[in-house]
């Protein structure tokens, strides 16, 4: 199986969006641009969030498997996929390529 990074592209924060829909929390997220993580044999790498992962298991899993070209030729490197974590207040976009 190949290697999968994961390498934090951007993180945005709606505030509008926490002010109206939130109750306060007290541990928002905390990865940085620029964090990187590797993915050994389509596993979850340790300290990366469990949600984030739930939404891009499925590319890394394909992408450790040698597959890619995600919706016939999304990405201009056909081995890697552009991923959002699910957070609607505090999305964070992940780039994950395979990697030998």
């Amino acid at each position: 199986m190949k290697n999968v990074r994961i390498t934090v592209v951007r993180r945005c924060v709606y505030l509008d969006l926490i002010e109206q829909y939130e109750n306060p929390i007290e541990h928002t997220c905390d990865v940085l641009p620029q964090q990187v993580w590797i993915s050994v044999d389509g596993q979850c790498p340790d300290g990366l969030c469990s949600s984030a992962w739930e939404s891009m298991k499925p590319f890394v899993v394909s992408l450790a498997n040698g597959k890619g070209d995600f919706y016939g030729g999304w990405m201009k490197n056909p081995m890697s996929a552009m991923i959002s974590c699910n957070d609607g207040f505090r999305p964070v976009s992940f780039y994950i390529e395979a990697i030998d």
